[in-house]
C-alpha cells in the first residue's frame, strides 16, 4: 500500500492525522537534519498501523514536505 505524507518537523506535538483516503499528516518534534524526522515519522506510523518499523519504507520525497511511503503487509506464519 502506498500512501502520501505531509510532514511537519518541528512541531510542538507528534501526531498522526488521516486527511484521506491514502493521505496523512505527520507532525514530529525532530528537526529536518540527517533523516531524524524521516525516522521519526516512520517509528509514528509503525505505531499507528500497528506493524513494525521494517515495514515501512520511504520511496520518494526525502527532502520534500511531502513523503510517499509503502506500507508492506505483515506475513503470517500458518
Amino acid at each position: 500500500m502506498l500512501i502520501k505524507v505531509k510532514a511537519k518537523p518541528k512541531a510542538k506535538e507528534e501526531y498522526v492525522k488521516r486527511l484521506g483516503e491514502d493521505l496523512y499528516e505527520v507532525a514530529v518534534k525532530e528537526a529536518p537534519e540527517k533523516g531524524r524526522a524521516n525516522t521519526r515519522i516512520v517509528e509514528l506510523l509503525s505505531e499507528y498501523f500497528g506493524i513494525r518499523k521494517d515495514k515501512i519504507r520511504l520511496v520518494g520525497g526525502e527532502t520534500s514536505k511531502f513523503k510517499l511511503i509503502q506500507i508492506l503487509r505483515e506475513e503470517h506464519q500458518p
